[in-house]
């Protein structure tokens, strides 16, 4: 398995460990993970901290050639608020650990030049399809209950 996307497996781990949604992020430049999170909506009681999100704040405050050399590793499909924020700072790659359980706005991704490459990595579906099962109002708290993207 690729060491980046064990790295966001982790984080997801953790959140999960913390009693949130299992979702988590590394931010990788020049081979090395500079900004790591989770979803810690449930724990800090916010609505934006998604993996991605939390991965970026984690990273603090860059300079816009930063985020233009980083690849984005997330266990699930980012959803429109997470995208906007990889377009917004110009960040070129994401690689996804899967987009069955949730498909995000790639499209929009693919078509503001993203690269993007999917997984579909067994231990990321199983994470999201047990944690869906186990806590689906927690689940459709967050994006479960919408429509796919």
């Amino acid at each position: 398995m690729d060491q980046f996307l064990q790295a966001a497996i982790n984080e997801a781990l953790e959140g999960l460990h913390e009693g949130g949604i299992p979702i988590g992020s590394v931010i990788v430049r020049n081979g090395e993970i500079i900004g790591r999170g989770h979803n810690r909506r449930v724990q800090k009681g916010s609505a934006i901290l998604h993996g991605e999100m939390d991965a970026l704040e984690n990273l603090g405050r860059q300079t816009a050639d930063v985020y233009r050399e980083c690849t984005l590793y997330t266990t699930l499909s980012p959803c429109p608020m997470c995208t906007g924020a990889i377009l917004l700072y110009g960040i070129p790659r994401v690689v996804i650990g899967e987009n069955r359980t949730f498909l995000g706005a790639e499209d929009h991704l693919r078509a503001n030049g993203v690269e993007l490459t999917v997984l579909d990595d067994p231990t990321c579906v199983r994470m999201m399809e047990n944690f869906i099962r186990e806590k689906p109002s927690l689940w459709n708290e967050d994006i479960g209950e919408r429509e796919q993207f």
